[in-house]
């Protein structure tokens, strides 16, 4: 293990660079400062105010049953057990960005990577690249979901997979992490609930996702998720809705190769459009969420 860093992005003047880092290191946790924690206490008080009603179960519910609490930054160590037990899962304490091909090795060998450093107190409503409070509030809780957890790791093998064939598969490979993992929605029986990380742990897009006219909310298919492109700099144009988890693992079976052929043959859709055929969800006027059906 090494000294841990801090990586973040390189400002220049063609705009922001990502850097990568692919040390694994221990969690510093005494190193912490206040304003660490206070950073931690902030961010968790005020999205758990907001995820209620929002989130789904499966969040709320394990993410307690954890101890993860706003008191204090977790311990990697005090969860890492728990996650072990139940799903087989460990976190490993990282720098920052990972190499795409380090990251899915290690989620093929469930290993979960965290970043170790919090963001600072004038980036708490955004930040570039995900930090310890995106990782472990956002992501870890699902990890204790059987179903979950066991996708993740058939994600990580096919990225492996797909990192092997080239970058058109890599890129396909990615819009669907981006949209279950990052930006997923999921259709229960109290209406349509947040799962994805990138959703929970922003207080903007946890209410925007769910309550603006403004993005598509789009019934689950495998194929037109890999084809659809997506954003990094503003709110998701486009959500896609499962019907459970096992929904999610289920698509990850079979071997990818095809459906590789397939989509190059096929182009790319933008963000925010809709297809004939897409399952079109909409904010109901009486009870929760209403399906608008196939357009």
């Amino acid at each position: 293990m090494t000294q841990p860093q801090r990586v973040e992005h390189l400002s220049t003047d063609k705009g922001s660079v990502p850097l990568y880092a692919t040390g694994v290191v221990e969690q510093p946790w005494a190193n912490y400062s206040e304003t660490d924690h206070q950073v931690w206490s902030t961010l968790f008080r005020r999205q758990r105010d907001i995820l209620v009603g929002r989130a789904c179960d499966e969040f709320l519910v394990t993410q307690d049953e954890m101890g993860i609490g706003e008191d204090a930054i977790p311990k990697f160590s005090d969860l890492n057990p728990q996650l072990l037990a139940k799903t087989g899962w460990q976190l490993v304490c990282v720098e920052g960005l990972l190499p795409e091909l380090d990251f899915f090795e290690h989620l093929a060998n469930r290993r979960f990577p965290v970043t170790w450093w919090i963001r600072r107190p004038e980036q708490l409503d955004y930040l570039s690249e995900p930090d310890l409070f995106h990782d472990l509030f956002g992501h870890v809780p699902l990890l204790m979901n059987p179903v979950f957890a066991d996708y993740m790791q058939a994600y990580g093998r096919g990225g492996v997979k797909a990192h092997g064939i080239g970058p058109e598969a890599l890129a396909q490979l990615t819009r669907l992490y981006w949209y279950t993992v990052e930006f997923g929605l999921i259709n229960t029986p109290q209406g349509l609930r947040i799962y994805g990380s990138g959703i929970v742990s922003s207080s903007g897009e946890s209410v925007h996702c769910l309550e603006s006219k403004a993005p598509n909310r789009i019934g689950f298919d495998l194929l037109r998720v890999m084809r659809t492109r997506y954003r990094i700099d503003t709110y998701q144009k486009t959500y896609f809705v499962i019907d459970s988890f096992d929904q999610l693992f289920d698509a990850t079976g079979p071997d990818f190769r095809p459906y590789y052929d397939e989509l190059s043959q096929l182009p790319t859709i933008p963000a925010g459009e809709i297809l004939p055929g897409d399952r079109v969800y909409q904010r109901g006027t009486g009870e929760g969420w209403l399906q608008d059906g196939d357009i």
